[in-house]
């Protein structure tokens, strides 16, 4: 009885979505979208969020029903690699290029440009090159409405690097970092900078200070949604829906979300873990909103919905949020595998074998070129792509397509590494943070369970995700085995197994055999066209990779200087504020000067 009395009290009311969800008459007038001929296409993506957590992959420890069900009911992407940060990996995302390879144009301001080191600070002032033609700008060209609700990072101290100067017709939301979950402010500590920073285009908007960001970035995804089937016309919807969650906030007060929420996870006895779960937890009703409101707009049907994280959790370190990537290597910021891979899935009606898990290897650039073809959009071949069109073998089930990726080449000091695959080959060489997080830092945790867990099935089976498409895509789905499937497990170890030292030489692996990297090839290998092959591979990448593009720091930038908020300072230098801000900032670097001495 307690168990049937938690799960009334968690449920969001399943048994009224059900009502809904078949079909009965209901007298609510619910605006009802015209059909188009190309696919909705719908791109949520976590911020930081742990490889492991996502319960699909096994754990208990607390329950994503909303996410599991869109993996259960679509395709659970087992393969798919970002960058390990998050400027770089939303680079790739909107411009199907590596890193390395963005801003492949001779620039006034520089020659070439890559987005391949770290991350753009809040007060550097670089950006995506404006040459780069992004996702949203072709799918803009050919017809979609574009949106983005949330994060950008992409540069914003100037105002041609913002997104709606970058294909999208909408924006709500953050162009930094990180932003605190209910004022919307940046604190950059070590500059002693705070602002706010949350804008409806290019608007500052305060409008929603003190609300929870994770319910307003939902809400804002959901009226996008509902306002888009009120026109009524036959342009189909990009809306990339880019999370907050679960990245920890400003250092002061860095894990934060609502009481109701924490109450939930109060068997969770470690604080930090408890809210991490909690913000988890309003991610994933997020998705459920999402999918909620796409049926009732009856644009479900013709969608495509992607889920998937930016890059692997911090466990530990700069920005820990108690994330998870076991059973994988390492953590954000490295070239390890729970840095890079990500826990995905996908969902349209479209597939061939739903209710199944895909073990192709994907990129995150992959999927500009994978969504286009899905589109019937032609890519113009002078983009020059690093991403490959996946479409056909993920739409009808293959994985027979040898990928090479390159996760990472950054040379820039102090931390020099990379991180190259090419089917089950994979090298490291070097690595970050002098390897203090370069072990097997997350867990599985066992002795902590969601009560929920007992039902698992139910509690999956009541989601309204599961609910609706089920309706669409009715059929039976296995979810202990595809649960089953979507478990990665290390090798075993074995007094033969040889460490990899990648500040000392290259390290090799056979990553299909161990995913969790413990075992070192490159003693075996180095003198084989095996490791020869690929090491000549990588110098060729290494020698074409344009410079980094990273800017050092202006204290210009300051939100002081402008109104409190964070803007795109160069322009408004440019302009009335610019000799004053330049004055101040004198200034202030004169009277910091002399009490220092």
């Amino acid at each position: 009885m307690a168990i049937l009395n938690y799960l009334f009290k968690i449920s969001n009311h399943a048994p009224i979505r059900l009502f809904l969800a078949v079909g009965l008459t209901v007298t609510m007038a619910v605006p009802v979208a015209e059909t188009s001929s190309r696919p909705n296409i719908i791109i949520i993506m976590a911020d930081d969020m742990g490889f492991d957590d996502v319960s699909f992959r096994g754990s208990n420890n607390f329950l994503t029903p909303n996410i599991d069900a869109l993996a259960y009911s679509g395709v659970i992407l087992n393969n798919l690699y970002a960058a390990p940060m998050c400027t770089p990996s939303r680079s790739a995302l909107l411009t199907g290029k590596y890193p390395i390879n963005t801003g492949d144009f001779e620039l006034s301001f520089c020659c070439k440009i890559g987005m391949q080191h770290y991350v753009i600070v809040n007060d550097e002032p670089w950006g995506l090159p404006v040459e780069e033609k992004t996702m949203a700008e072709i799918f803009r060209e050919n017809g979609y409405r574009t949106s983005l609700v949330g994060k950008w990072h992409l540069g914003m101290s100037q105002r041609n690097f913002t997104p709606t100067e970058r294909g999208f017709d909408y924006h709500l939301g953050y162009l930094g970092a990180y932003v605190d979950y209910y004022d919307q402010s940046y604190e950059q500590t070590s500059k002693t900078y705070r602002g706010h920073d949350f804008r409806e285009n290019l608007k500052s908007n305060h409008e929603h200070v003190n609300q929870y960001v994770t319910d307003v970035l939902t809400d804002a995804a959901v009226r996008e949604i509902q306002n888009h089937a009120m026109r009524k016309n036959s342009q189909s919807l990009f809306l990339l829906l880019n999370h907050l969650a679960p990245h920890a906030a400003n250092d002061g007060n860095p894990m934060q979300a609502p009481a109701d929420e924490v109450e939930t996870f109060e068997y969770i006895r470690n604080h930090t873990h408890r809210y991490y779960a909690a913000m988890v937890s309003r991610l994933d009703k997020s998705v459920g909103r999402v999918v909620e409101a796409l049926a009732e707009s009856n644009m479900l049907q013709n969608s495509i919905l992607l889920y998937l994280s930016d890059n692997g959790g911090p466990t530990e370190g700069m920005h820990a949020n108690t994330a998870s990537n076991y059973p994988l290597r390492g953590q954000k910021y490295s070239p390890w595998e729970g840095a890079i891979r990500s826990s995905a899935a996908i969902w349209s009606a479209e597939f061939e074998h739903l209710g199944s898990v895909w073990k192709q290897q994907m990129y995150i650039g992959d999927l500009l070129p994978t969504l286009a073809a899905a589109a019937g959009i032609s890519i113009d071949p002078d983009l020059h792509l690093d991403g490959l069109n996946l479409w056909s073998a993920l739409k009808y089930g293959y994985e027979s397509v040898e990928r090479e990726i390159v996760h990472v080449i950054d040379e820039e000091l102090p931390d020099p590494f990379l991180a190259f695959t090419r089917g089950k080959w994979k090298v490291v060489r070097g690595t970050t943070n002098g390897g203090i997080f370069d072990g097997w830092l997350g867990e599985r945790v066992t002795a902590e369970v969601d009560p929920r867990s007992v039902v698992y099935e139910d509690v999956i089976k009541n989601t309204s995700v599961w609910l609706h498409l089920q309706t669409i895509s009715a059929g039976e789905r296995n979810i202990s085995a595809l649960r089953e499937q979507a478990k990665v497990e290390c090798a075993s170890v074995t007094s033969e197994i040889v460490p990899c030292l990648p500040f000392e030489s290259p390290c090799l692996f056979d990553i299909e055999a161990d995913p969790c990297e413990q075992n070192n090839l490159y003693d075996e290998y180095k003198n084989s066209t095996v490791f020869l092959d690929l090491w000549e591979r990588i110098q060729q990448f290494s020698i074409q990779a344009h410079s980094p593009n990273n800017k050092p720091a202006d204290p210009a930038c300051n939100p002081l200087f402008y109104h409190n908020e964070w803007t795109w300072w160069q322009d408004e230098q440019a302009n009335n504020a610019g000799p004053n801000v330049r004055i101040f900032v004198v200034l202030v670097f004169v009277l910091n000067s002399w009490w220092l001495l």
